[in-house]
């Protein structure tokens, strides 16, 4: 039976879905919807097993309200007696006026529940319920009272929220208990959510007897009843409408629209049928509407499509059913966003060439076209966090944005609005029209983020290093763990390069800690400012959803001269009353190029690999041991080992402890954080007086990884291997098995081969100063990085994918390979 419940339920919700896209396109209400609606609303008994299915469904929703009433009620007592203390959190008259006619409420749907239980539990087709709606219907005076206090209600709550912590505490904390049947745990939801949840309840209650009219027939005892309760229900709800509980509202719902206005837009990535659409959204004062371009003829008007659009009143960011889980969303591995990063690189130097070509302007246009769409691609294909809205009515959508930043800032923004006590709006396809036709006029963002719709004179953004040192935070209210992340912006979106630790229960975190960001072609760090949530009973169901709160954010635009100087440059970026310092300053990649010998032989490093393991008498350094053993031992399992920066400070404290043979060593490696450990272990084969494939035999390999010939292939990058000094072939052989254990626990950390390639190929095979100096044709820090880079990263790939490689079967083996010559 409960398989039958579940299908019945299944066709029912595709039906109201249907019919509300019909009236959403402007048919006429109560217009028929199917042959296969008329079929079963002719059907008397099947009409009368959908009446119980509806019934079932609006107790389950009634048990749901009772239960968030009681959750308001719940700190009513206490504040009650702390009121006649010598220290009162609210006083009698602020209470009275926050939970006016809660009670009562709560006792009328409690009756009622209890009242309709029995009805479902032991349901007889010819049996009534229609006079509980009529009792239910005649004490909506209780909700008239509330009604019209509940905006005095909200503004008493927020200005008694902002003047006591412990009313703000208690404020945004309120516990709802799950269902009886349900396995869920109770959730967590603000005063001001639940104080709303009457007004909502009241329409929600006329639909219902609307659709239980629709399954009960005219010749059945309950239909008069019904048809009362509703008339009741109807008159009230008009009445309330025409009061107005707010006279701000009538400015946006008036039927010509002529006070709504545009708050923000601007383009996101929308799941829909399981599949990525960038779409156009825009956010009016009263409503969200989400469009997308029509093709056009060319010279033509452009013009705007609206996809759907959901008053503002009627969405919220998590459902009281949240069982509903995600769309799964395909999610492309990490290494084809890479290589289309390079593709689009390659382009934009083949661009600047052909720009000084003679003639070359034709084919400018050509290659522009193509890095538009590779643009276009990996803007719709490189956001993975969710932004998920719902229609109070049931319906989800689902946005994927590249960085929290943006989320907080469309959820403020339409939080803010919705303060404003709104009123659901439903537009004619007349005025849905007029509005999606102003789109065109009133947008504030023209082109999606991409280089090539920039103009030439634009800055071309930075390439290299970015050091910052977030020092400290102030401004805080009260004590929390606070940590702080960085983003830089790549390939027109943002992405997130670093985290300072969590600073514990504190208003003023001191956090001191150095990061080094690589930028490419980067314009704006931003720097978001975070508290971390250790309570699990808090997690949001939505995938990848970061529970911690923002507690603010904002962004710097990193002007080339500012932050080219050889200095630290300070800086303070203040959000939302929180003011954050911090230092920064650039190497540009052509420097961070260049390899500086260390002048001492004492430590390791910059000194060369030959003198370190002679001096040590052993085949593989070290630090090279120690690094991959505490990596192994509990960093495989950390998401992006390798690819999050460590703490710049930790890894500079483990340099020099390498470098002065520090006795516990072994001691601060197991203390140390494991990011800080893997960007150790970077640094050093950065820091190498010549890569670790060395200078001479880089050309070889480039051309090597260029031949097509499998058999070529192998025989000459096995050679290449071989040709290696042997504390070089050792090392290279010793990180090669490494590397594919980290990539074995690829499901866990999310670091596969390619990506592991990514990171340590431009490390461990550059080209010379002097191999650099020969390239005339590479102009620019730009070019230099799309150039190689590709090829650097497949010779390591290659090795990576290969089978297993011994140094003694690679020593026995005959080659034919030669490189000389």
């Amino acid at each position: 039976m409960e398989e039958e419940e579940e299908e019945v339920l299944g066709y029912l919700d595709r039906v109201l879905e249907e019919e509300e896209e019909v009236q959403e396109d402007g048919s006429a209400e109560g217009e028929p919807i199917s042959p296969v609606w008329r079929q079963w609303k002719g059907d008397a008994d099947k009409g009368l097993e959908m009446k119980r299915l509806v019934l079932s469904g609006f107790l389950a929703s009634e048990e749901i309200y009772i239960n968030q009433l009681e959750a308001l009620l719940l700190p009513m007592r206490p504040l009650r007696a702390t009121a006649t203390t010598s220290q009162p959190v609210l006083t009698l008259q602020q209470i009275d006026t926050i939970f006016y006619k809660i009670q009562d409420i709560f006792e009328i749907h409690k009756d009622f529940y209890d009242a309709l239980l029995p009805h479902i539990q032991h349901w007889d087709h010819q049996g009534t319920v229609g006079h509980l709606f009529q009792r239910l219907a005649s004490q909506l005076g209780v909700y008239k009272a509330f009604v019209d206090n509940y905006k005095v209600a909200l503004e008493t709550a927020e200005k008694c929220s902002q003047a006591n912590l412990q009313f703000q505490k208690i404020s945004v904390d309120l516990k709802v208990k799950g269902p009886k049947d349900s396995k869920d745990c109770s959730t967590t939801v603000s005063m001001e959510a639940l104080l709303y949840k009457p007004i909502d309840r009241v329409t929600r209650s006329t639909l219902v007897l609307h659709d239980l009219l629709k399954h009960t027939p005219p010749d059945h005892p309950d239909f008069p009843l019904l048809q009362d309760a509703l008339r009741i229900s109807q008159n009230f709800l008009s009445s309330i409408n025409e009061e107005n509980l707010d006279p701000r509202r009538t400015a946006v719902t008036t039927p010509k629209g002529e006070a709504r206005q545009l708050v923000k837009d601007g383009f996101l990535v929308e799941v829909s049928e399981s599949s990525r659409k960038l779409r156009h959204i825009f956010l009016f004062t009263d409503l969200l509407l989400c469009a997308k371009m029509k093709k056009t003829a060319v010279g033509r008007h452009q013009q705007y499509e609206c996809k759907w659009y959901l008053p503002l009143a009627d969405l919220a960011f998590q459902t009281s059913d949240e069982s509903d889980s995600c769309p799964s969303v395909q999610v492309l591995p990490e290494h084809e966003i890479e290589e289309m990063k390079i593709k689009i690189s390659v382009l934009k130097s083949e661009i600047q060439k052909e720009k000084k070509a003679p003639k070359g302007q034709s084919r400018v246009e050509r290659l522009r076209k193509k890095m538009n769409e590779q643009e276009s691609w990996l803007l719709m294909h490189s956001p993975t966090i969710p932004f998920r809205i719902h229609n109070k009515h049931g319906k989800s959508y689902l946005f994927l944005l590249s960085s929290d930043y943006e989320r907080s800032e469309w959820r403020e923004t339409i939080q803010k609005l919705q303060r404003k006590d709104l009123q659901a709006c439903v537009l004619t396809s007349v005025e849905l029209q007029v509005l999606t036709s102003s789109c065109f006029k009133l947008r504030t963002v023209h082109n999606i983020p991409v280089t090539s719709n920039k103009d030439d004179e634009e800055t071309p953004g930075l390439y290299g290093f970015l050091h910052v040192i977030v020092h400290s935070a102030k401004g805080f209210k009260e004590s929390a763990n606070l940590y702080c992340t960085l983003e830089v912006d790549s390939f027109g979106y943002f992405v997130s390069k670093a985290k300072t630790r969590v600073f514990r229960d504190t208003t003023e975190p001191q956090w001191n800690e150095e990061f080094e960001i690589e930028l490419e072609g980067s314009q704006y760090l931003r720097i978001l400012c975070y508290e971390k949530c250790y309570d699990k009973s808090k997690l949001n169901k939505d995938d990848n959803e970061i529970v911690d709160k923002i507690m603010g954010k904002g962004q710097v635009q990193l002007d080339p001269q500012t932050v080219q100087s050889k200095n630290w440059t300070m800086d303070v970026i203040e959000m939302n009353g929180i003011k954050v310092e911090f230092s920064m300053k650039f190497t540009s990649r052509d420097l961070s190029l260049k390899r500086t010998p260390s002048k001492k032989q004492s430590g390791v490093f910059g000194v060369k690999i030959s003198v370190v393991t002679k001096r040590e008498r052993s085949k593989v350094p070290y630090i090279v041991r120690q690094c991959i053993e505490e990596v192994e031992k509990r960093g495989i399992d950390e998401v992006g080992i390798y690819r999050i920066s460590g703490v710049a400070t930790d890894i500079q404290a483990l340099k020099s402890a390498f470098d002065t043979n520090t006795k516990d060593i072994l001691v601060m490696l197991s203390d140390m954080d494991i990011n800080a450990i893997a960007g150790t272990l970077k640094l050093y084969f950065r820091e190498l007086p010549e890569p670790l494939l060395t200078d001479r035999l880089y050309p070889a390999f480039m051309e090597g990884i260029a031949l097509s010939d499998p058999a070529a292939k192998q025989n000459c990058m096995m050679h290449l291997l071989r040709s290696l000094p042997e504390p070089n072939l050792m090392t290279f052989l010793t990180l090669l098995e490494h590397l594919k254990r980290v990539a074995q626990k690829e499901p866990i950390n999310k670091m596969s081969l390619h990506n592991l390639a990514t990171v340590f190929g431009p490390t461990l095979l550059r080209p010379s100063e002097a191999e650099t100096a020969k390239g005339q044709h590479i102009t620019s820090a730009s070019d230099i990085w799309s150039h190689d880079v590709m090829a650097q990263v497949q010779v390591l790939l290659y090795y990576l994918q290969h089978p297993p490689i011994s140094f003694a079967e690679l020593k026995r083996n005959t080659l034919y390979f030669s490189t000389d010559g």
